[in-house]
């Protein structure tokens, strides 16, 4: 999101930390399940990918918001359900 936009509104941050959070909790319900809406969300497809630059993944944003560590520590951190709601919280309390 643009910085400049969220300050002129007066909820900007605890906006875009309540959409992260979202964000958290929706990739946690589709990892645990495993079927379709894992693999779109992890991006893994065959083919050649398009020109120019490529989209942001939702997974790679919230590997930013949740910290340093890598997309593989927070896939693994997903299948434990109380480590990857605490992770979500602690995210959420330290802010953007």
């Amino acid at each position: 999101m643009n910085v400049i936009t969220m300050d002129q509104g007066q909820y900007g941050q605890h906006k875009l930390r309540t959409i992260r959070k979202r964000q958290a909790t929706f990739l946690g319900h589709v990892m645990r399940r495993g079927k379709l809406e894992h693999l779109v969300t992890t991006g893994k497809f065959e083919g050649k990918r398009s020109r120019g630059r490529q989209r942001e993944k939702i997974i790679d944003g919230l590997a930013t918001w949740l910290g340093p560590g890598k997309v593989s520590d927070i896939l693994a951190a997903v299948k434990d359900r109380d480590l990857w709601r605490d992770m979500i919280a602690n995210a959420y309390k330290q802010g953007t």
